[in-house]
């Protein structure tokens, strides 16, 4: 199994381990490690409504107490303002404890393949300059990078020109079971 499913894996009963601790905790209040690590591994997995109500829930004492929540909580504000390049400078910005660092690493990843994504959807070409500040790579990280991709870079304009992604492929119904349901969808509106 490649590495990278394992992780996700991982990762996946951190979440639901942190969830239980949090529910389990006397009085109703974890500990700022569980919180910690709960917010991180919701802006993992991008579920940034159960992100921003969990910081809402945090006791404020236990906010202003521990840098590190308000640390990730900064990089869950920039992850909501879509601020790429922001997000790479928050989560570079502070010295994570070794806990929260591999979901931090892992973040920064996943929001870098997001980008490269989304780069790949909407642009036809881009300029180094912005690509490299969305993915979080010096201009030249960034070039080698799309290139090993197989993305065409011009050096002389400066500008890097996405490969298309394929399209999903179209589930094919049948004749007979298109008709069927057409037919379903006009006797309701009918009736």
């Amino acid at each position: 199994m490649p590495a990278a499913v394992i992780m996700e894996e991982n990762f996946d009963k951190q979440l639901e381990q942190c969830e239980a601790q949090e529910l389990e905790a006397p009085g109703g209040i974890a500990t700022p490690q569980v919180y910690a690590h709960l917010l991180a591994l919701y802006l993992l997995h991008n579920d940034m409504n159960n992100a921003r109500y969990l910081w809402k829930r945090i006791p404020q004492a236990i906010k202003t107490a521990n840098p590190e929540l308000s640390a990730i909580w900064a990089v869950g504000q920039r992850i909501w303002q879509r601020d790429f390049p922001g997000i790479y400078t928050t989560i570079a910005a502070f010295q994570w404890t070794e806990n929260i660092l591999p979901v931090m690493e892992a973040l920064r990843e996943s929001t870098r393949q997001r980008a490269y994504g989304l780069v790949a959807q909407a642009y036809t070409s881009i300029t180094a300059d912005d690509f490299a500040a969305f993915v979080g790579y010096s201009v030249e990280e960034a070039v080698n990078g799309v290139v090993s991709q197989g993305w065409q870079a011009d050096p002389t304009t400066r500008m890097v020109m996405p490969k298309k992604p394929d399209p999903p492929p179209v589930s094919s119904v049948p004749n007979e079971q298109q008709l069927a349901r057409l037919t379903d969808y006009v006797a309701f509106l009918e009736n």
